[in-house]
């Protein structure tokens, strides 16, 4: 391994920063320089001889500095190959290999991960129907058919499955058991889900303008909670994808409990599905791994690059869909994704696959979960009817997001529901097993759900379903049918949310199958399975948006290529029905009400356009921008009482992303950011008086405490007469953290922008 591992905490990289003035007068001083070479990366110390300044880890929350990552990394991979000889080559070497070995491992954990939430979540899941009398810990299919993981399928056992033994023959003590089962594993999920509650600070840049008043009472910005295992977790992912920093989110104990609850929380038969919580698991895998890798440990952006490939292991274990979860991960997490993390993707999601195929968690021995062979294509008068299901699906999903944000907002927010979260899951699981036990079609789990609802019923299939369609009487059946989808949609409205680990793709697309079979009844010139796989896909499209990405994981789920023409109709109309009546999908909506910070670039451009609005617009009030503001005398020293007001003026505003402008005459010099400031005032200067001067830019001298090695002397700033678009693009595009606001005509600082503020201004567009 190069010297990148070699070195020790206090080797000096470059014998350029061993003499550079600005450390020179810390590393006289043990202490000090003990305390440099431990909180501060090799990688930010080469950073030290630019004017850019370095940088600490980033705080909880906090946004990550893209461009200054991109130059960190530049740093590092010029210094590995500058090494001379042997060491050099396989440097260099590694260097380049260790994006694909990491994606590689990621899949093949992901793979082992899911392999094991799998098997367990459909023993459980079967518990609460009846049990295996030669094995408990089976699940009815390989007790009755002798699928096993790990193995070839056997020969099937018949219908008449004598080892299979119900509870109880009467109903309503069948019943009882059922929903007394789902009760307990709804607690069990909901209890571990309870151990991941965090502490999270305040994400609120509203605030930033109200210095907290003592006088008054105010108590200053209090943090919020949430709990990390618990929904699908893809809010929070696109949020930290896009460059925010969410603490503890993708630990290996969130992962672990997200395993365990996903088994619980699906076997109860709630409408959720464990594909948010594998896209979840597997970026806690990505995280994980990357910590391993020096190129991706101390490097937000090129971490969240690996993050980005290991959302596609996620979807590829969950449906079998490679490729498709590559897509889903481009389409619809990511916000930075070049074409080499599309590479990186493929290969993660590839080696997902595979080893999941190895595994054969199904006993099937195959990747497709809902394999279907209709033998029969579709005519253009079909083409109405795959219209009609579109819009049928748009409308779900537009009254799915607006009654689910508004369950969120209104019923969440009782206290009895608000603190005892585990009460809540207790009722919907309650509400749950009286509404679905009662229809057949509705009893099973998600994922059988849509596998009886695409049967083809002009085969040799002997199921309930295709005995109920050959009776000349079907009212009772179309009476289920119906009876199901508005279940489907009231339990799936008041079930994405609620604190155990969760996702929407199962619910949605088993209340459009439902639908898609209760029209293919009418339609007696195809198979209504078709109908029921274009009417799962629409209701899909209209809740999430999904697109392309969806259109390729309906035909790896079902392997029916020949029906990608009629999912493209019915998504598209979906998405185009829903945008009209809601114009965000449930990840955003969900965003909102998690109060995550995220700016959709896309989506913010289309609010500013409407607006006509400047960017002193969100320059900070005069206060503010006094307390933020420390002008530099021409010594470049101020006392370090200063420096100390200042930051507890910063902490009181609680933002965490904030900072000091530098100015000489009226003239920006440079930027100390909140983290950087505090390290260095209480760690560095721990020794130092509140009369003693620090020195903010220029070469340090000898026995200075200066901070101008953490000084960004470069910031970026843009005329407070620029229109608001130029902003938004520029926070989108460069993912800049803060951008410094000049006076037109005399380039004189009038303000700071940080990207809290942005999306807080976006925000309340939006109302």
């Amino acid at each position: 391994m190069p010297d990148v591992e070699q070195a020790t905490e206090r080797t000096h990289l470059l014998s350029r920063l061993a003499q550079d003035r600005r450390l020179s007068a810390l590393q006289n001083e043990t202490d000090a320089e003990s305390t440099i070479s431990t909180n501060v990366s090799k990688e930010e110390q080469l950073l030290s001889i630019t004017s850019i300044g370095e940088r600490l880890p980033y705080n909880d929350y906090t946004t990550i500095d893209w461009l200054h990552d991109l130059v960190k990394d530049s740093y590092r991979s010029r210094w590995i190959c500058a090494q001379p000889g042997i060491r050099g080559t396989l440097g260099s070497l590694f260097e380049s290999g260790q994006g694909w070995i990491a994606a590689a491992l990621i899949g093949i954990l992901t793979a082992c991960v899911a392999f094991c939430v799998d098997v367990a979540e459909a023993t459980v899941s079967d518990w609460k129907l009846g049990y295996c009398s030669t094995n408990p810990f089976s699940n009815r299919e390989k007790c009755c058919t002798g699928r096993h993981p790990l193995g070839t399928t056997k020969a099937s056992l018949g219908e008449g499955c004598q080892e299979w033994r119900m509870w109880s023959e009467d109903y309503w003590k069948a019943f009882g058991v059922f929903v007394g089962f789902a009760l307990a594993f709804g607690v069990i999920s909901s209890s571990f889900t309870m151990l991941t509650k965090s502490t999270l600070p305040s994400a609120a840049p509203g605030h930033g303008d109200k210095p907290r008043s003592i006088e008054a009472g105010d108590q200053g910005v209090v943090g919020k909670s949430m709990y990390l295992a618990a929904g699908s977790g893809i809010p929070e992912i696109k949020t930290i994808l896009s460059g925010f920093v969410i603490p503890h989110f993708l630990d290996m104990k969130v992962l672990v409990i997200k395993a365990i609850g996903a088994v619980f929380a699906v076997a109860t038969g709630m409408c959720l599905g464990k594909e948010g919580p594998f896209v979840h698991i597997s970026t806690c895998v990505a995280y994980l791994i990357g910590m391993l890798f020096p190129k991706y440990n101390e490097n937000g952006r090129k971490m969240r690059e690996i993050l980005s490939a290991g959302c596609s292991a996620g979807l590829s274990v969950a449906f079998g869909a490679p490729i498709g979860g590559v897509l889903f991960s481009y389409e619809e997490i990511s916000t930075y994704f070049p074409r080499k993390v599309l590479w990186r993707a493929f290969l993660c999601s590839l080696f997902a696959a595979m080893v999941l195929k190895a595994l054969n968690p199904t006993g099937t021995g195959k990747l497709v979960l809902f394999e279907t062979n209709y033998g029969i294509s579709y005519s253009p008068v079909h083409y109405l009817i795959f219209v009609v299901l579109g819009i049928a699906g748009g409308l779900f999903g537009g009254v799915f997001c607006k009654a689910n944000f508004l369950w969120s907002k209104k019923f969440r927010k009782y206290p009895i529901i608000k603190n005892y979260p585990v009460f809540e899951v207790f009722l919907v699981v309650l509400a749950t097993g009286l509404l679905q036990y009662p229809n057949p079609m509705t009893r099973e789990p998600g994922d059988t759900i849509i596998k009886n609802l695409l049967a083809d019923c002009r085969g040799a299939s002997k199921g309930w379903i295709c005995q109920q369609e050959a009776k000349e009487d079907k009212r009772k059946f179309i009476g289920l049918l119906v009876y199901g989808t508005l279940v489907k949609l009231i339990l799936t409205i008041i079930t994405f949310g609620c604190k155990v680990p969760s996702g929407i793709i199962i619910p949605a697309l088993d209340a459009g199958a439902f639908f898609g079979r209760l029209v293919g009844q009418w339609v007696t010139t195809i198979s209504p399975g078709v109908f029921a796989m274009v009417g799962a896909a629409a209701f899909l499209a209209g809740v999430s948006r999904m697109t392309i990405s969806l259109c390729v994981i309906m035909f790896e789920l079902t392997g029916e290529l020949e029906y990608i023409v009629p999912h493209m109709i019915a998504i598209l109309v979906a998405k185009w029905v829903a945008d009209a009546l809601q114009k965000e999908g449930v990840y955003d909506l969900a965003q909102t009400v998690l109060g995550h910070p995220f700016l959709d670039a896309d989506h913010a451009m289309y609010l500013v356009q409407r607006s006509q609005e400047l960017v002193e617009r969100l320059v900070p009030p005069r206060q503010t921008m006094q307390d933020i503001t420390v002008d530099v005398p021409k010594d470049n020293k101020v006392t370090k009482m200063i420096l100390e007001e200042k930051l507890d003026k910063l902490k009181e505003r609680g933002l965490m992303d904030a900072g000091l402008v530098l100015v000489q005459d009226g003239m920006l010099q440079g930027y100390l950011a909140e983290g950087e400031l505090d390290f260095g005032l209480n760690n560095l200067g721990r020794h130092s008086d509140s009369t003693s001067r620090v020195r903010l830019l220029g070469d340090a001298e000898d026995g200075d405490l200066s901070l101008a090695l953490f000084v960004d002397r470069t910031p970026l700033t843009i005329c407070a007469k620029a229109p608001m678009e130029y902003l938004v693009e520029m926070f989108g595009k460069l993912g800049l953290r803060y951008i410094c606001v000049v006076e037109e005509g005399s380039g004189r600082l009038v303000g700071v922008v940080i990207k809290k503020r942005l999306v807080v201004y976006l925000e309340s567009l939006k109302h």
